[in-house]
């Protein structure tokens, strides 16, 4: 199937030129094998997806949002389906120690904290089809209050737990109180501003 006509719907978002070298690094991804790099997409890209074009088509600043949403829009969106907006925090390995984001998280699949690159996406998952798509990507750059906030959380699970000093139940005589205002954590602050910003262009 031809990319280059499926991603006309882009046209308005993107010059003729981004187009065309989103065209051949897309068509270099879905048959590449291996850990995708900037090298490996210019070896699989063919005439016209040099490794300078593959680096200058990366170092644009693109609407990706945008542009996924159109596409799903486009070609996926079907009216009478039920989607789910769901979120998923996806880490990737990686050494070294100059590439931006590096940081430690908590892998799932390895189950223990690893060195590499964190994302967070947004996807509309089909309840029909069972196929998740996604729309929104961002990169997680843990602020200094976060990285505070989870030694906090480590420390505190060291300590041993305290002992209970009354029994079971509430206590006789006490009354009702005001709950107290939710205060977010700066990882539910960034979700929260990625839902909106989602929403917002959904709903343009």
């Amino acid at each position: 199937m031809d990319i280059f006509a499926l991603f006309q719907c882009l046209q308005p978002h993107l010059t003729a030129t981004t187009l065309r070298q989103f065209s051949r690094i897309a068509l270099a991804m879905l048959v590449m094998t291996g850990r995708v790099t900037m090298l490996g997409i210019s070896r699989w890209a063919g005439k016209g997806g040099s490794y300078r074009t593959v680096q200058r088509f990366f170092s644009q600043a693109l609407p990706w949002a945008m542009l996924f949403w159109v596409f799903f829009r486009q070609h996926v969106y079907r009216p009478g389906e039920v989607y789910l907006l769901a979120g998923d925090e996806v880490v990737v390995t990686k050494a070294g120690k100059h590439t931006y984001g590096l940081d430690r998280f908590f892998a799932s699949l390895y189950s223990k904290v690893m060195p590499g690159l964190s994302f967070f996406a947004l996807s509309l998952v089909s309840v029909q089809e069972r196929r998740s798509f996604p729309i929104r990507l961002e990169q997680i750059i843990r602020s200094d209050a976060e990285k505070a906030a989870s030694r906090a959380k480590a420390e505190a699970k060291k300590q041993p737990p305290a002992t209970a000093t009354r029994g079971p139940g509430r206590p006789k005589g006490s009354q009702h109180k005001a709950k107290a205002a939710v205060t977010l954590t700066p990882e539910l602050v960034r979700i929260k501003s990625m839902l909106e910003s989602l929403l917002h262009l959904i709903t343009q």
